[in-house]
């Protein structure tokens, strides 16, 4: 008599929740399928049916921490301050990126190079950066902030993804005051640079 199939999306859901705390908590180093697949109660071969291998459980690991960004990103108020509006941005992106430090290593490092998202991964939820260009946008057609969206957003997320490795490095400074201070002058400084 045929087992009943195991490989459900039910369990694929789990393994990638598992995966992601794994990785969180391991690193890349100590983030392998025999590991993810004890710590989800199910087998390796389970994991290679779903996921192909290691590699396809990274990449769903790296679309599904874009995923989990995006919907945090979402969740920030919009408001008449189209600027306030774009700065809220920046705390949801820091506590991401403190919160999940393996995970923002794997989705801002770029360590994969054929990655190309399928419908389903670009239907899962709007994308980081089409959320920063939309409320960048509201700022340039107010007349609020002048140049490219598009640049604008690149030059602040760079700036942000900076400083989030500065301060899960603890390089930013030895107070949450000069930590905070570091922040508000770079984001501050960056969208007055970009003023109309």
């Amino acid at each position: 008599m045929p087992r009943p199939k195991q490989r459900t999306p039910e369990l694929r859901d789990q393994l990638l929740k598992v995966a992601v705390s794994t990785l969180n908590e391991d690193g890349l180093s100590g983030f392998t399928t025999r590991r993810v697949a004890a710590q989800a109660g199910t087998s390796v071969p389970a994991v290679y049916e779903l996921f192909q291998d290691k590699r396809g459980l990274l990449r769903a690991v790296f679309f599904e921490g874009f995923r989990m960004l995006s919907f945090r990103l979402l969740a920030a108020p919009e408001t008449d301050d189209a600027v306030a509006d774009v700065q809220r941005l920046i705390p949801v992106f820091r506590r991401f990126c403190l919160d999940y430090p393996a995970l923002a290593r794997v989705m801002f490092s770029r360590p994969f190079h054929d990655f190309d998202p399928g419908p389903e991964e670009l239907a899962a939820a709007p994308s980081m950066r089409e959320i920063f260009v939309g409320r960048i946008k509201r700022c340039t057609d107010a007349g609020l902030l002048a140049g490219d969206p598009v640049d604008i957003a690149h030059v602040l997320l760079a700036l942000a993804q900076g400083l989030a490795v500065q301060e899960g490095g603890r390089w930013l400074g030895k107070s949450k005051a000069s930590v905070n201070r570091r922040w508000e002058v770079g984001v501050s400084g960056i969208l007055r640079g970009f003023a109309s």
